[in-house]
């Protein structure tokens, strides 16, 4: 009878030559170079914070085309933060994940990682991770809706040199609430969103990214695609951020009513004529 050593010796041996033949297996040449820390592309002129469609501003400057319901939800979402309240953006605000497509805005860098059955992006922000798979999986039965969703891609090689140069991605299965940015910007509630991505380097310079997301969503009266832009940082010990944000936030929530906590440990109004928050569960002295 062989020694148990001798056989988990065997096994790992076994595991190691496995793993040495699927990493000769993927050929990295083929697909594109995304390696490095990506950031958002800054139109020169275009005011506000980071938007969806990065051409124009956020909110109402979108001029997204929504439904008549989901243009007035943005109205008023407009209308109660520049009253001094958070409008549509309740959640994100209270540390909540921003989900897709937010999440791919790059108000903080991402990082491609492409290996042959799943590309991973890394965000150094609310939202941690996406995982696109591509090894050819068809949409699971039972899988528990996400803010990031679930994602499946296929590599192209659109020029038939052998290489691959677009990722075409499918995302859906969502759960909500999400918004395209920090106005408000909705998306349905019934959270039965699709993207579509195409991710792809610009053929005259590879360190410009393409992301071309589709969105098809019942808050919209018709597809919506806007091409979103990332720049290579070319310092290759370029620094990755941290953020916490729950470490920051001074936005307390109480019951509807949004407060900021003080640098003594108060809280403050966030708007004129805001009523203090109940003490009806405190002892009164």
């Amino acid at each position: 009878m062989p020694h148990p050593r001798l056989i988990w010796m065997v096994a790992q041996v076994v595991a190691l030559l496995s793993a040495i033949g699927g990493a000769q297996a993927f050929d990295e040449t083929k697909y594109p170079n995304l390696k490095g820390q990506w950031t958002r592309f800054i139109v020169r002129g275009v005011p506000g914070p980071p938007s969806f469609d990065q051409t124009k501003g956020n909110g109402l400057a979108q001029r997204a085309p929504l439904t008549p319901e989901y243009q007035k939800i943005l109205e008023d979402s407009v209308a109660d933060q520049r009253a001094g309240g958070q409008g549509n953006n309740t959640e994100h605000s209270r540390c909540v994940a921003a989900g897709m497509p937010w999440m791919m805005i790059a108000f903080r860098p991402l990082e491609f990682i492409v290996a042959p059955e799943v590309t991973h992006i890394i965000i150094a922000d609310y939202d941690p991770l996406r995982r696109v798979f591509t090894d050819g999986r068809d949409w699971p039965a039972h899988e528990e809706p996400t803010f990031a969703g679930y994602s499946i891609g296929r590599w192209i090689d659109e020029d038939g040199d052998g290489k691959y140069d677009v990722l075409e991605v499918e995302t859906r299965n969502f759960k909500g609430p999400r918004v395209y940015d920090s106005s408000g910007l909705p998306l349905h509630r019934d959270n039965q969103s699709v993207f579509k991505e195409r991710i792809y380097l610009d053929k005259t310079d590879p360190n410009l990214l393409h992301d071309e997301i589709t969105v098809i969503d019942n808050a919209l009266m018709r597809p919506w695609t806007v091409d979103k832009k990332y720049i290579r940082n070319a310092d290759p010990l370029s620094e990755w951020p941290e953020s916490v944000c729950t470490e920051v936030n001074s936005q307390v929530f109480v019951g509807k009513e949004l407060y900021y906590l003080s640098a003594d440990g108060l809280l403050m109004p966030t708007r004129k004529g805001q009523p203090a928050p109940s003490t009806k569960y405190f002892d009164k002295k």
